[in-house]
């Protein structure tokens, strides 16, 4: 079978894109711990969607990014709490982005990645980009797919590429193609707190239980509130 790597947080966006391909692809999922808050569980989260879906599974440690990161996914900063009338406030949006926003993340992770796909002989590496995120993240964006791409095609001698199945999707539509391809939606986790439940009232919560109500598909996470 053909193999793939999956650049697998443990989340919404990632599990459904991942699985999106797991009946085509022998898949091999890499997580990344940066000093997130969210690790531990983000871990589980990881480890439980491998488990359910039989990829295999890595972590891969980053130290030196939590070091230079002010972020406050990874320092004591707090992190931003929203109601659901900022997920459509493009300001608002724009202030929580900063606040969690990690210096070149996507960059390094797809860089990493692209490491193990040379050395695993994989032809695709599978990421969780999106419509809705690319929004105020532009490492999410379509532009940045193309050309991340581009750079590929320039810089490995072998024939690899990105593929990002959600990234003209908003959330709703996540959740809809999830369960189309029989993605273990229901362990996947979304916080950016990292406790044993869904904080409910993170951005990423937010939109998560959006999502889910706008898709009319139930929702079996846990939430605090």
């Amino acid at each position: 079978m053909k193999k793939a790597i999956s650049v697998l947080s443990g989340g919404l966006d990632c599990c459904v894109a991942t699985s999106a391909y797991a009946n085509e692809y022998e898949i091999h999922a890499i997580t990344f711990d940066y000093g997130q808050k969210s690790f531990k569980r983000e871990l589980r989260a990881a480890r439980e969607i491998c488990e359910k879906m039989n990829w295999t599974h890595e972590v891969i440690e980053l130290p030196w990014l939590s070091q230079i990161s002010t972020s406050s996914l990874n320092t004591c900063e707090e992190i931003p709490e929203v109601t659901a009338d900022d997920l459509d406030d493009a300001k608002r949006s724009i202030e929580t982005a900063s606040s969690v926003w990690v210096p070149a993340r996507n960059t390094v992770f797809t860089s990493i990645a692209l490491s193990y796909a040379e050395s695993m002989g994989a032809e695709i590496i599978i990421v969780g980009w999106d419509a809705e995120e690319a929004a105020t993240f532009p490492d999410n964006s379509k532009e940045f797919l193309e050309n991340f791409n581009k750079l590929i095609e320039a810089g490995s001698p072998d024939d690899i590429r990105i593929e990002a199945p959600a990234i003209d999707l908003n959330k709703e539509e996540i959740v809809m193609l999830g369960r189309e391809v029989g993605a273990p939606m229901d362990v996947s986790y979304s916080c950016y707190k990292g406790g044993d439940k869904h904080c409910g009232v993170c951005e990423s919560c937010m939109r998560r239980k959006r999502a889910f109500k706008k898709a009319k598909i139930k929702d079996l996470s846990e939430y605090e509130n």
